[in-house]
């Protein structure tokens, strides 16, 4: 009896630090200013323990999450001794290689806010950590261009107290609101996190109190092993084996790619080691990922593999080592820019589904679509006059959505920021609102998908026109040369483009998937067409009704059906000519 009380406790508490933790979320989703966060929820939070153990996480931005537990540690280890701690001091950071190691925020624009939590003013708890994609921090460009050194991605900070023993720091406030193009929007978003981890703070508090301090620590020691005995559990079902797989970045060849990204898997019982030995070194440019971030990307890969039911603690992360030698590609070292680390954070994610395919063949997927991210400002008094604080500036964009891979017994999903983003898509009608933008298209893209006999997630065709002036566009994608590869005969997806003026004597596609800033005119369009999912199994193999109802939904066309499926339609009936596609099959 006492065995059970104690089991059902566990799960009572383990929910309700998840309800905590997304309270924190939804606290800076609803009273943030920006519409990076208030519609795409760019942001995330998590409760950590005394011992800087986290226990619960929002189901948020899995690229975030992994990293807040590295980065709270940079800080009580380099920077703040948690004896240093008192009631109402709050730390911020945005600062990739705080403390010399790259163990601290991913990029300049991801703000960690760390609370600390008291009980009764003396009593260390655990520690309320959130995290905001904040619009602008200066920089060279707002928006995601090109960068080689650190310094040229916006203003750093080490860990500082914002706020000491609640009283907040004037000049450090100041020094923030004056390196940022859209004070406005940062303030705001500050207050919002600042909100965020005082919900975080709250809630803690609240349930300590309401079991006891010496029981909720019990009860947090016990969760953490349950999520350790169940990782391991799940661990031990796949092929002990060393695993290999290998990844381009940069594909179509841009400042002198394509670069490769290695990895090594060592499964061996209930432990498994992801080594990143052999890839290349570090570039000058953005792209490089800090440590933080490719621990982020394992440790959210291997959780996709496992049962997810599994409670999301730091229990769940000690059968895993991560290798990933200093200097690389996936563990940047100062002063390299890091600003685009999503793009090899993705390539991170299809190098370790593509190297436990044999390990464990019925939970990888295929390639998805991969990081596609396009921003854009420009100016109209007329229109816009209210939006921006320098020229009045306005700004749009989003995390866009294409399609992810096929699985081991579904379709992938259609038209979806996939893996280690997850934002959803903003309404148009916010952006235009906000913004001199109007947009033109959104449609599916059929025949994008890769076929197989679950087919990938298909394409999403996007248009718009700027009604503003010195615009100043970017854009970030990948898969543009080499397509989302399919699995166990499952074909790739269809590449991604993207066009400026299309179907005008001025159309210009550009040449590659990342770059400068692109100057653009008062009613010039930008189209993009992302890349369509990879395939999972031999397209022969899929069910004639599914063929047959994904080309009446126009997903997939009659000559594709024939082609990849061996499917024979007749246009007319739209019905399936048995006799033929049964010939075509032999």
């Amino acid at each position: 009896m006492l065995i059970m009380t104690k089991a059902i406790l566990i799960e009572v508490i383990n929910n309700a630090l998840k309800s905590v933790a997304e309270q924190m979320t939804e606290t800076m989703v609803r009273s943030s200013y920006s519409t990076i966060v208030k519609e795409m929820r760019d942001c995330s939070s998590a409760i950590f323990d005394k011992d800087a153990q986290m226990l619960a996480e929002g189901a948020n931005i899995p690229i975030h999450l992994n990293c807040l537990g590295p980065a709270l540690n940079t800080i009580l280890t380099k920077f703040f001794p948690k004896e240093s701690f008192k009631p109402g001091d709050i730390v911020l950071t945005n600062h990739p290689y705080a403390g010399g190691e790259s163990l601290g925020s991913h990029h300049t624009k991801d703000i960690i806010m760390v609370a600390p939590i008291f009980l009764e003013e003396s009593i260390l708890i655990g520690y309320s950590v959130t995290m905001l994609h904040h619009r602008d921090v200066g920089g060279v460009w707002t928006g995601d261009s090109w960068t080689e050194e650190i310094w040229q991605e916006g203003f750093l900070m080490e860990p500082v107290k914002l706020y000491d023993a609640g009283v907040r720091n004037e000049a450090l406030w100041r020094v923030i609101l004056n390196n940022t193009r859209v004070p406005h929007d940062m303030k705001g978003d500050l207050l919002a996190q600042i909100s965020g981890c005082n919900i975080g703070s709250k809630g803690l508090t609240e349930l300590v109190n309401k079991y006891g301090y010496e029981e909720t620590n019990q009860i947090f020691d016990a969760l953490l092993m349950y999520s350790e005995k169940l990782t391991c559990m799940e661990i031990k079902k796949m092929e002990d084996g060393v695993y290999f797989h290998e990844e381009k970045v940069l594909d179509d060849g841009y400042k002198g790619g394509p670069y490769t990204l290695k990895l090594k898997v060592i499964k061996e019982g209930e432990n498994i080691t992801f080594d990143f030995t052999g890839t290349d070194p570090q570039i000058k440019g953005p792209i490089n990922s800090p440590l933080s971030a490719t621990i982020s990307a394992v440790y959210y890969t291997l959780k996709t593999i496992i049962d997810p039911s599994i409670p999301v603690n730091d229990g769940c992360h000690r059968p895993i080592t991560v290798i990933a030698p200093k200097g690389t590609l996936v563990n940047a070292q100062e002063p390299i820019g890091c600003f685009q680390r999503m793009v090899t954070a993705h390539v991170v994610v299809d190098l370790i589904m593509g190297a436990l395919s044999t390990a464990t063949r019925d939970r990888v997927i295929a390639d998805s679509c991969g990081c596609l991210y396009d921003f854009c400002s420009a100016i109209n008094m007329e229109t816009h006059p209210n939006g921006g604080e320098v020229s009045h500036r306005q700004y749009w964009g989003e995390i866009v959505p294409g399609g992810l891979g096929a699985r081991p017994n579904k379709d992938g999903i259609s038209v979806m920021s996939c893996h280690v983003t997850n934002c959803p898509i903003p309404p148009m009608e916010a952006q235009e609102i906000e913004s001199p933008v109007i947009f033109l298209e959104r449609s599916i893209v059929p025949d994008s998908g890769g076929p197989g006999k679950y087919r990938g997630g298909l394409a999403h065709k996007r248009k718009w026109k700027i009604v503003g002036y010195e615009a100043q566009f970017f854009h970030t994608s990948q898969k543009s040369k080499i397509p989302p590869q399919g699995l166990f005969g499952g074909k790739p997806g269809k590449s991604g483009r993207w066009t400026i003026n299309e179907g005008t004597e001025n159309e210009r596609v550009l040449e590659f998937a990342l770059g400068d800033v692109i100057f653009l005119n008062y009613g010039d369009t930008v189209t993009l067409i992302t890349p369509g999912g990879g395939g999972y199994g031999n397209p022969f193999e899929r069910n004639h009704d599914l063929v047959l109802e994904d080309v009446r939904q126009g997903y997939v066309s009659i000559e594709s059906a024939k082609l990849d499926y061996g499917i024979v339609i007749d246009p007319e009936k739209m019905e399936i000519n048995e006799q033929k596609t049964e010939n075509i099959r032999k």
